[in-house]
């Protein structure tokens, strides 16, 4: 895949196309959707099949009080991208000129001048330029511009958006998050040292820097214990696993933790970084009397989780 981080870089290369745009927050069900028709109208029309992305996220520029947490990064946008068939994708600095360009400056300056966009495929519900006042009819009655329209993708009565997503993890809901995405969830980070209780007190776990994501827009699922699977996105080392976001209420906890418990050794060193992508929700956190407690729980959480990974690795081998 080529990325291009700015129009300046777009002039040269990305024309002729094909395009989709949006924010595409997660890169779930409803956005592989347009990314498949995109596919099928680039080839039609022998053109390069694109995507337009924004960073930062629009409504950081227009409406900072309403700026979600965001599901990926732009770059975890693209590689997801790439892996539906997109061949090329914009990440389109978002900022007051950018918001300013009225629908026509948009239509003509951006996707015909510069993208050379002989189709736009986008959702039902698309509108862009100044206030966002350009509507699909402006798109349909640009000559030599090809519209092409995707519902909303509904999945057993949810409506799939970033949105919904958002919701599901701030509750909790991992299950029906992963399936709008159509894949685990997952977060990325540095592994920093702990205060050391894990291996005197508890049980011995990687901790991952939270600092950054929790002062970041990055979303986290709502506090509590995890089914998880770990992999070192350095090596590609992968483990099954266990991990609790919260506060450690047992230990009086006043900073967000993320400690994954591995289902297996480091072999060698430990990772830098780990990728955590969440599977199933156990339990919510709470406090316990004491360290020996949680211990006792810590056990039984694990204990439900390799009975979830001994059926997942049954189910794999049996198909």
């Amino acid at each position: 895949m080529r990325i291009f981080r700015g129009l300046d870089e777009a002039r040269h290369g990305f024309a002729p196309s094909a395009v989709t745009i949006g924010n595409f927050d997660g890169v779930h069900a409803g956005h592989r959707e347009l990314m498949r028709r995109t596919l099928t109208t680039a080839a039609e029309l022998g053109v390069k099949p694109s995507a337009i992305t924004f960073h930062p996220h629009p409504t950081t520029i227009v409406a900072p009080e309403r700026a979600p947490r965001l599901l990926t990064t732009p770059d975890e946008r693209c590689a997801l991208m790439a892996a539906d068939g997109i061949q090329q994708v914009l990440i389109l600095p978002f900022d007051r000129e950018l918001a300013n360009l009225t629908p026509d400056e948009f239509l003509h300056r951006v996707l015909l001048d510069i993208l050379g966009a002989r189709a736009v495929i986008v959702g039902n519900n698309f509108h862009f330029g100044r206030k966002q006042s350009g509507t699909i009819g402006d798109l349909r009655r640009c000559p030599g511009l090809r519209t092409e329209i995707v519902p909303l993708l509904i999945r057993r009565g949810i409506p799939v958006s970033s949105s919904e997503i958002r919701g599901l993890l701030a509750a909790g809901n991992i299950n029906k998050a992963n399936r709008l995405l159509e894949r685990p969830y997952s977060i990325t980070g540095s592994v920093v040292p702990g205060d050391g209780r894990g291996s005197k007190q508890t049980v011995p776990t990687l901790n991952l820097q939270t600092s950054s994501l929790e002062d970041s827009t990055s979303a986290l699922p709502a506090d509590g214990v995890y089914i998880t699977r770990t992999t070192d996105p350095d090596s590609g080392r992968r483990w099954d696993s266990v991990t609790n976001i919260g506060f450690r209420p047992t230990f009086d906890g006043q900073h967000l933790t993320i400690e994954t418990f591995l289902f297996g050794p480091f072999v060698d060193l430990a990772p830098a970084r780990i990728r955590l992508e969440f599977l199933f929700r156990l339990r919510a956190e709470r406090k316990f009397d004491s360290a020996d407690a949680l211990r006792t729980q810590i056990i039984r959480d694990v204990t439900r989780a390799q009975k979830y990974f001994r059926r997942v690795h049954q189910f794999v081998h049996a198909g």
